[in-house]
């Protein structure tokens, strides 16, 4: 226990309050693992938070929260949120408490709580306080929500998706109970605002067991609810990802793959590292197998050929739905898009590389030569996760990363804007007015290799250029 966390729970011990921390701090504690952070609940009540802490010299930041019995105490620089023991109970709204009371005991609040691995408390003395069974969860590894799961869910349906967060976060299996519950609590989704989903999928996809999480979300039937987004004073309704749902059920050929499409694609997304941007799009690189117009049968095995344009326009349209940045979907689309093309050169020594990677620099979305070398690291931890999750023992990626380290080498050769070239003062000196036009004709030459991106030399190819340009020497490129 951190010794800032313990002085808070000494300090109002000491004035005559119960303290404790409740949550995820003492669940992580338990499981051998660092908070990030620390949540204390109290017998005090917002106005006896603040005197103790102004009793201790300690700052209380104003919150909207307080309104519900929560009060932040800053404590060298660390900030610690102190709620008072309430009650909640739920209407109308899918995940706001309708009406919020003080609670007379710890049992009382955290009896309130979604699930038993975060009901738990501790005392300043390190005792626990489990009044749901929580402790006996974290052993044996499973999801449990705090008394019944349909009535828990239909309380806030946000934790539907906390659900799916917690089993890929600690790697924990969700109870029969648990997953039988969930279609009860669908209706209430509607009412969850897309920002708040989107936002637990995120975190969902890059955690240690992101997997087990998504696998609850698409076979759930979760993924294919819908949730709101406000637009000029009107909710509208936005789907949340039933593109998946066709994917538990679409075979694959063997021998190449040992699973089928959704099995495939949650072991590509354990066998890649933790970056948003990467599991995304290894999430999405399998999309459109199956789907009409992609699937077909060739000498008796199935085919999805063009799968991977059909899903990079399905991904594309998923993550702008999800008001994600144009640049980010972007990306992920970009990734879906190559990753085809990028095991057909890793694989077979075949095709142009330098004229694929100038196309990509001309035409893909690319700003900076950084970006592109960036696409090409993530399109060579997409590769490697694709034929891990093939599931065959004696895969090996040694060719991908070789190519990998390659493609990262030439994208950082290939300029993909003028600020890209290695240019001095010199052509603006010469060129004044012309010199945007000036680079965007060295460009093109540096990108063709006609040229090294070199400042002694683009300096005289510019030089030769204004005077071909303005009429004084003739075309001698050759």
């Amino acid at each position: 226990m951190e010794l800032i966390v313990r002085k808070v729970l000494t300090a109002l011990h000491d004035a005559g309050f119960e303290a404790y921390i409740v949550g995820g701090a003492v669940r992580d504690m338990l499981m051998g693992r660092t908070p990030h952070d620390y949540d204390v609940t109290t017998s005090a009540r917002p106005e006896e938070i603040r005197t103790v802490a102004a009793l201790q010299g300690w700052h209380t930041a104003q919150i909207q929260s307080e309104r519900f019995g929560v009060v932040v105490i800053v404590v060298d620089g660390m900030a610690i949120e102190t709620t008072t023991f309430r009650g909640e109970a739920y209407g109308s709204d899918s995940h706001r408490p309708e009406k919020v009371w003080y609670a007379q005991t710890l049992r009382e609040d955290v009896l309130r709580r979604d699930f038993t691995v975060n009901a738990l408390a501790m005392d300043q003395d390190g005792h626990i306080y489990d009044y749901a069974g929580g402790q006996k969860d974290l052993r044996k590894k499973r999801l449990v929500t705090v008394g019944d799961p349909a009535l828990r869910f239909n309380e806030d349906a946000l934790r539907l998706f906390r659900a799916c967060r917690f089993a890929g976060q600690l790697d924990f299996q969700p109870v029969k109970e648990l997953l039988r519950a969930m279609p009860k609590a669908f209706p209430r989704v509607e009412g969850l605002s897309l920002e708040r989903v989107v936002r637990e999928i995120d975190t969902l996809m890059v955690t240690p067991a992101a997997y087990k999480g998504l696998d609850i979300l698409v076979r759930s039937g979760l993924a294919e609810c819908s949730c709101r987004q406000k637009q000029n004073g009107q909710y509208t309704a936005v789907p949340i990802l039933p593109e998946c749902s066709h994917l538990p059920d679409t075979p694959q050929s063997r021998p190449f793959h040992l699973f089928d499409a959704w099995f495939h694609t949650l072991a590509s997304v354990a066998h890649t590292p933790a970056d948003l941007t990467i599991r995304y799009a290894v999430f999405f690189h399998d999309i459109a197998k199956g789907m009409p117009g992609i699937r077909g049968i060739h000498d008796g095995r199935y085919t999805d050929y063009g799968h991977d344009e059909k899903g990079a326009e399905l991904s594309r349209a998923i993550l702008l739905r999800w008001r994600k940045s144009p640049a980010f979907a972007a990306r992920v689309a970009w990734l879906v898009k190559t990753h085809m093309k990028f095991h057909y050169f890793a694989n077979t020594g075949e095709g142009d590389v330098t004229k694929w990677l100038r196309r990509e620099a001309l035409e893909g979305p690319f700003r900076r030569t950084e970006e592109l070398v960036e696409a090409m690291e993530q399109a060579t931890e997409v590769a490697r996760g694709d034929i891990l999750g093939c599931g065959h023992e004696q895969a090996d990626t040694t060719g991908t990363d070789s190519f990998g380290e390659y493609m990262k080498l030439a994208a950082g050769q290939m300029p993909v804007s003028t600020k890209d070239l290695h240019y001095d003062r010199r052509i603006p000196e010469q060129c004044g007015r012309q010199t945007g036009a000036c680079l965007a004709v060295l460009l093109k030459r540096v990108q063709s290799k006609e040229l090294q991106n070199d400042a002694d030399i683009l300096a005289k190819a510019a030089s030769k250029w204004l005077k071909r340009h303005n009429g004084d020497e003739p075309d001698d490129r050759r």
